[in-house]
């Protein structure tokens, strides 16, 4: 009876283990989905003549929660706001023969999430602007039209995701096998630190490689310069020493800390932070690597090195990396090969 009612014990907190996993994951991955929202997303307003600019101004005053509206003063501008990163998108009003016509910039160069916000707002205010202002005759000439700076093609908007992704998963998959399956081949010797280190630099190389390919099948126009794969081999570095320290401080124990960072990070990363919850933000996008991996390689891919997030992604997975090499390299849990029947022996 009391065996029975320990099973039954044991049997009752894997289930509420369960459940409270499957509600962890669901609040920071689904959830990150369903609390999406619009808020301050920053969009700019123009008008390429004086005798236009009171219309801008009426736009720009209409912000409210969902929209932060700037002013500039040429499309020039609003290009650099854009490369910048500092605007999602703008509308342009200039003098056309029956009444202003307008034109909507928007940019392949930023996060598609930012993008998918930002064309149907500036669309709907400029048809709503040119719906009562103009005079000419419909069909006579466009009026509006949307202007894209930077065009990509979708294995361009997806791929710097993807990449990150893809890395990530190369990397752990490799740092299990050196924890896991190479002892059990090895007679029950892990592999020492150099081979563990020699691992994760082959992992990140191989992914590299394997990301580039995939880029080319994908879409041949895509160019990944020496720049961006040399970005993408620190990215992989920095992930797989981050997941062979943990692997091998913590032994397996750790998949409890890699698999969630995987399942959470791409759900925010992919996502701008003015659409995210605040809870969501502060919590995970502010510190998650995947944003700055892919925001990185979006810069590299379509603005070269100059670009926003190059310098501060290199100094992120510089750090990751030289904390992981440190983590794999320092003397520290080994497991002594045990004989049959024996119990397993940790030294230091």
């Amino acid at each position: 009876m009391e065996k029975s009612t320990h099973g039954e014990l044991v049997a009752l907190a894997m289930a509420v283990a369960g459940a409270a996993a499957a509600l962890a994951i669901g609040l920071l991955t689904f959830g990150v989905q369903a609390t999406a929202a619009p808020s301050h997303v920053p969009l700019a307003v123009g008008a390429t003549d004086p005798a236009l600019a009171p219309i801008a101004g009426r736009v720009a005053a209409r912000g409210g929660d969902a929209v932060s509206w700037r002013t500039v003063g040429s499309r020039a501008e609003a290009e650099r706001l854009l490369d910048d990163r500092e605007i999602y998108g703008a509308v342009l009003f200039s003098p056309g023969a029956g009444g202003p016509t307008a034109t909507v910039l928007v940019s392949g160069a930023i996060n598609p999430s930012a993008t998918q916000v930002a064309e149907p707002v500036l669309t709907q205010v400029a048809a709503a602007v040119l719906t009562s202002a103009r005079t000419q005759p419909a069909g006579a000439s466009p009026a509006l039209r949307v202007v894209t700076i930077h065009p990509t093609s979708a294995a361009g908007r997806a791929l710097p995701l993807a990449a990150s992704a893809l890395l990530w998963l190369g990397a752990l998959i490799t740092a299990v096998l050196v924890a896991v399956a190479a002892p059990r081949l090895r007679g029950g010797r892990p592999l020492g630190r150099l081979a563990t280190l020699a691992a994760a630099v082959v992992s990140a190389l191989l992914g590299t490689a394997v990301v580039a390919g995939l880029a080319r099948a994908w879409d041949s126009s895509l160019t990944l310069d020496w720049n961006a794969a040399g970005f993408l081999a620190l990215v992989g570095l920095a992930f797989a020493l981050l997941q062979a320290a943990v692997l091998r401080w913590l032994g397996v124990r750790g998949m409890a800390l890699l698999i969630p960072l995987y399942l959470t990070a791409p759900a925010v990363a992919g996502l701008v932070p003015e659409l995210l919850n605040p809870v969501y933000r502060d919590a995970l996008w502010s510190w998650t690597p995947f944003r700055f991996s892919t925001e990185g390689l979006r810069s590299l891919l379509f603005l070269g090195t100059e670009g926003p997030d190059v310098r501060t992604a290199l100094w992120v997975f510089g750090a990751i990396a030289a904390a992981g090499l440190l983590a794999v390299l320092a003397p520290g849990p080994t497991r002594a090969p045990r004989a049959a029947g024996a119990p397993q022996a940790i030294s230091r």
